[in-house]
């Protein structure tokens, strides 16, 4: 008890610390009252720890001390908490990573208006007010002969707006083998019952027929909703209504149909030698009133939902009060703006687009970046580990393309001492981190999202 009290009375003052010269320094250029919050709390945890009777030495409670745990916290709230990774997953479309990385024209048209005003929504040509999302209109009309189109900031977003613009008290007919669920608890029926619409199943898990379709529609009926099951595949005895035969018993009873695409792609990806996904444009031609996508997955842009479709009903979803409240800013509007135009003029999408670029590398690219990496990776890990270059699978992640695996190359990293799920905690622990994955019980580092090797040799800071 009284080695407590000693340590306790041993600790200085708030006033104290902060009159301290390397605080005045900080003063000088921080907020007084963060700074003092930031004494407080390092003293608070001392107090704490010295009452649970943790080992907290007199040296531990001198005022030097203190102040370098201070200096630490400081530093540490200066970071951002959103840093910059390398992704050796393989998952190219990595929900948690960020999904796809941006084209350099789009980067450039973000920081072109990021630091500066810019016309948002102010028609230079008129010198009047003008609509944010008018360019990105146009060029989605253009690349998918959709009479109109307008975006949001995501593809839930676009999806809730258009059923509740559509349908909003109104039964929306979906096929229960339609029902998904995406990552981050998006399910397709919380979003109609959250739209306002009131969810009408038809037909069974794996079999779906016009003729559920056509029953169900009545005097309440608001939509025909079709959802592109992106994250999986019903394979076996199973039957779904195509979007043309959808379309058909939706004209028949004047109900409009909609498509929700999830990854949605502008061009055929079979030319690149990837399992054909549903291409917007087709869609439109079959005769979708409304298709709503992604905006940060195949197309390889920044986040957003993208609307297309027939001009009678876009135009009420982009009027609709709730668009307002789910609408881009500025800097995902040049991002994007600036994607499409690639789509739009480019004459090797696949080389301006860095998600198309990283699906369709060739592994002779793959086996030439590790060959590069292997070396300098046991070198910097030392002697104890084991670095191979083996074939593996990556996927393309994000619910697009799931059942296809892309052949890849990767590094396998062993050591006998080191377990992998240590291994992958001590990369994460690099600057920038490394991501990596464990399979079978050993670390690996998928090259198929690397284009430079010297990204998998990690550095790590002094106090590591």
């Amino acid at each position: 008890m009284k080695e407590t009290q000693a340590l306790l009375r041993g600790l200085p003052s708030i006033d104290r610390l902060l009159a301290n010269p390397r605080m005045t320094a900080r003063l000088a250029r921080l907020d007084r009252t963060y700074v003092t919050r930031c004494c407080r709390d390092a003293l608070e945890e001392l107090r704490a720890g010295i009452g649970r009777g943790d080992d907290v030495t007199a040296s531990a409670i001198e005022e030097d001390a203190i102040l370098k745990s201070i200096e630490r916290r400081i530093h540490r709230d200066s970071q951002a908490s959103l840093e910059r990774v390398v992704n050796a997953t393989g998952t190219i479309l990595h929900t948690n990573l960020g999904r796809a990385i941006l084209p350099k024209a789009a980067i450039d048209a973000v920081t072109e208006v990021a630091g500066q005003p810019a016309s948002l929504e102010y028609d230079l040509e008129r010198g009047a007010r003008g609509r944010r999302e008018t360019p990105i209109e146009q060029l989605l009309v253009w690349l998918t002969g959709a009479e109109a189109a307008t975006v949001v900031n995501n593809n839930a977003a676009a999806v809730l707006v258009a059923v509740n613009t559509l349908a909003s008290g109104k039964e929306v007919v979906v096929s229960r083998g339609e029902l998904i669920e995406i990552g981050g608890a998006f399910r397709i029926p919380e979003i109609v019952a959250k739209s306002g619409g009131v969810l009408r199943e038809v037909g069974t898990t794996n079999r779906t027929h016009p003729h559920d379709y056509e029953r169900a529609i009545g005097p309440n009926t608001g939509l025909l909703l079709k959802v592109h099951t992106s994250n999986y595949r019903i394979v076996g005895f199973s039957a779904e209504v195509t979007l043309r035969e959808l379309v058909d018993i939706g004209h028949r009873h004047s109900v409009p149909v909609m498509e929700d695409l999830g990854s949605g792609a502008l061009v055929d990806l079979s030319r690149y030698g990837l399992p054909r996904e549903p291409v917007v444009s087709e869609r439109i031609t079959t005769g979708a009133d409304v298709v709503t996508f992604s905006g940060d997955k195949i197309l390889g842009g920044p986040q957003s939902g993208l609307i297309v479709g027939k001009k009678a009903w876009v135009s009420q979803i982009a009027s609709n009060p709730l668009h307002r409240a789910v609408r881009c800013g500025k800097l995902t509007l040049a991002a994007l703006e600036a994607t499409l135009k690639i789509y739009q003029q480019s004459a090797d999408v696949a080389l301006e687009i860095p998600a198309l670029r990283t699906f369709t590398r060739s592994l002779g690219d793959l086996e030439r970046i590790a060959s590069e990496a292997a070396p300098a990776l046991r070198a910097a890990l030392g002697t104890g580990f084991r670095v191979s270059i083996e074939d593996a699978s990556s996927q393309v992640g994000s619910g697009a393309l799931p059942t296809e695996e892309l052949p890849t190359k990767v590094l396998a990293v062993e050591s006998d001492a080191v377990p992998a799920e240590r291994l992958a905690q001590r990369f994460r622990e690099a600057r920038p981190p490394i991501i990596g994955r464990i399979h079978d019980g050993r670390f690996l580092l998928d090259l198929r999202t690397i284009f430079d090797g010297s990204e998998l040799i990690p550095r790590w800071s002094a106090a590591d």
